[in-house]
């Protein structure tokens, strides 16, 4: 029998300190097959209406997801949430093509599909996934930069790479290209906290503080804030997205 976590959970975005505009969205929402949904979006584009490709993707995703029914098989959730995504894509890139204001938006994407027992992720850009185990952050996606591509071909130490340049710059991102490219990835889920952030929270949190953070008792609401605020009092350089959960029991 298939196990049935129940769980709560919070969402929030933050402008930051320095930025004028939020281009970040979050989600985490539950359908009518008991199915949880966290999605997390970090626009590019900020004059080109990054905050509009954004908003178009997690909109897209959130509605088919409330009519989504539950799939015995797992490549079944994975057909669904690429059918979804590329008619995101398809909406923002055009979105673009229509109003020359828009050319060039585009958003990262970052999702966590849990039914049951099973864990889907889908990444396209460099927002994040984590599960929290034995009070440690790991790390469930792979940054699609070019800087991460640099680091796996050799070509640069995991130390250059936080501090390189280009260490912003997207290989994939969600509406800019009229084809898209997903990246999935299936874990087996005994009821871990999951976190979905974008980098305006990793970047600015060490993991050990995010782990201190979401350790405590207080309520999960209160410490998706606590997140947000230690990425301000760190110097809020970005816009920040949170979404996370934790289960409360299950059976």
């Amino acid at each position: 029998m298939k196990k049935v976590f129940h769980g709560t959970y919070a969402y929030k975005t933050d402008t930051g300190l320095l930025r004028s505009n939020n281009e970040d969205q979050a989600l985490v929402t539950m359908n009518a097959s008991g199915e949880v949904f966290l999605i997390v979006c970090d626009g590019m584009g900020g004059a080109k209406k990054g905050d509009l490709a954004s908003k178009i993707a997690i909109d897209t995703l959130a509605k088919a997801f409330k009519n989504k029914k539950r799939h015995h098989f797992p490549y079944f959730d994975r057909l669904w949430l690429t059918r979804v995504c590329r008619e995101a894509n398809s909406l923002i890139y055009k979105s673009a093509e229509k109003n020359e204001k828009y050319r060039g938006m585009g958003t990262t994407l970052v999702a966590a599909l849990l039914s049951g027992d099973r864990l889907l992720i889908a990444n396209i850009g460099d927002s994040r996934a984590y599960m929290i185990k034995e009070r440690a952050l790991h790390q469930l996606t792979e940054d699609q930069t070019y800087v991460r591509y640099l680091v796996n071909t050799g070509s640069l130490s995991e130390k250059e790479a936080s501090y390189h340049p280009d260490r912003h710059v997207l290989m994939n991102a969600l509406g800019v290209y009229p084809s898209l490219s997903v990246t999935f990835s299936q874990f087996k889920y005994d009821g871990e906290p999951l976190l979905l952030c974008s980098d305006g929270l990793y970047n600015q949190v060490p993991p050990k503080e995010i782990v201190a953070v979401l350790s405590t008792d207080e309520r999960v609401d209160q410490k998706v804030l606590g997140l947000i605020l230690e990425a301000n009092e760190a110097g809020g350089n970005d816009n920040a997205a949170v979404a996370y959960w934790e289960v409360i029991d299950h059976d």
